[in-house]
């Protein structure tokens, strides 16, 4: 049994400030006019990018900063995908820990992949103002994960991160946990109002975004190059990104504000399955739980589960003492590779298509960096950290 999704919480946000605002969205110029309008007949642009998620708006920005024409069709609206669908993590690094990282990628490898996305979390916060907040996270251990924890911790140390380990953790956390790293630059995202300030960006620089215009195929896009950056919504479009993406669904819930504080940065347990944040205005984000049901969650269906939302409802009980009223229950698609990695570059067999997808979960930041890098690579620049991806043979 599933239930059909409701909106996300992010989507709400992003519309109060809008009705506040007097119905503009959120900064982009004239709402869906100008820079918005359909391509008219034979009109051609320099990249065609599918997907108005955080990877494409990104891209968008990147190119149109380098002077190329570039339009961006979604078959929803900005943010319509995973981008607006997340618990609103804003974290460095990538699915793999730290320590697991330097083993399989080497040292250099993953450093310098850490320092990118690093760098990627400094440039968000100058284009999304308060929709990012730089208020850390931690990352918690229990009993059984606490050694795997303190492991990752003490590789970051060694390669000269910023990071902390906690021993003493406050309230319900103390109780469950024996201990966390703290990551201080990392943040919470407003996740539809950071992406669609980011599409304002891209549009004032010139981009054109098609909002409600689903691609069925690449080859009829009116562009000399082409870029897939839809993560794990790709499902028909390239059939060797189908193969090598495997869908994941990801169900979230927000509660009604909460009086009391109990968290004051986004929270992760085992592994990233089990995942909360606390909003300024007090309403608890918790979301994960998909490794109750596997099989079944791996899947493209937009929906949430009865097993998967009592998991969840359990475990706010023991964080909350209670189970608060819920005002948004929702799932969103993320797509999965084998390394963990984005797939990232041009794909082998046509030059002309170049892909940014397969995020693992870690594609708030690291889809930004990815789309920036795709962009900047499209434009005629040498971009160097393309290398830290695997490409779509």
């Amino acid at each position: 049994m599933t239930i059909e999704t409701v909106t996300s919480v992010w989507f709400d946000r992003a519309e109060r400030e809008e009705s506040a605002r007097g119905g503009a969205r959120s900064g982009v110029a004239a709402g869906l006019a100008g820079p918005h309008s359909r391509p008219g007949a034979g009109e051609r642009f320099d990249v065609a990018i599918v997907g108005a998620g955080v990877t494409g708006c990104a891209c968008a920005l990147a190119l149109a900063d380098r002077g190329l024409s570039v339009a961006v069709y979604d078959a929803r609206t900005i943010a319509g995908g995973a981008s607006g669908r997340s618990g609103g993590f804003a974290l460095r690094g990538a699915a793999p820990a730290y320590d697991e990282a330097v083993v399989t990628l080497g040292r250099e490898h993953a450093r310098a992949l850490w320092q990118l996305t690093e760098r990627a979390l400094d440039r968000m916060a100058d284009i999304a103002g308060d929709a990012l907040r730089r208020c850390g996270s931690l990352r918690l251990a229990d009993a059984q994960e606490v050694a795997a924890v303190r492991g990752e911790h003490d590789a970051l140390v060694e390669d000269g991160f910023a990071v902390d380990w906690i021993d003493d953790l406050d309230g319900v956390c103390g109780r469950l946990f024996e201990g966390a790293i703290r990551h201080p630059g990392d943040g919470s995202l407003d996740a539809v109002r950071w992406v669609r300030r980011l599409a304002a960006r891209a549009t004032d620089a010139g981009a054109r975004i098609v909002e409600h215009a689903p691609v069925e195929v690449l080859a009829d896009l009116p562009a000399e190059r082409v870029v897939v950056a839809t993560d794990g919504y790709t499902a028909g479009l390239l059939p060797v990104l189908d193969a090598a993406v495997a869908p994941a669904r990801g169900q979230v819930v927000a509660t009604a504000p909460l009086e009391e504080r109990l968290f004051r940065c986004p929270h992760y347990a085992r592994h990233g399955y089990d995942y909360w944040q606390q909003l300024e205005d007090g309403t608890l984000v918790l979301g994960g739980w998909r490794d109750a049901a596997f099989a079944e969650e791996t899947t493209r269906l937009e929906a949430i589960t009865p097993l998967i939302q009592e998991r969840i409802e359990a475990f706010l009980a023991t964080l909350v003492g209670r189970v608060p009223p819920i005002t948004h229950r929702w799932a969103g698609i993320f797509g999965v590779t084998t390394s963990g990695l984005p797939l990232v570059g041009p794909v082998a067999s046509d030059e002309r298509v170049w892909v940014s997808a397969g995020y693992s979960g870690h594609g708030n930041v690291l889809g930004f960096a990815c789309g920036e890098l795709v962009g900047r690579a499209l434009a005629g620049e040498t971009v160097p950290e393309l290398e830290l991806f695997p490409q779509l043979s």
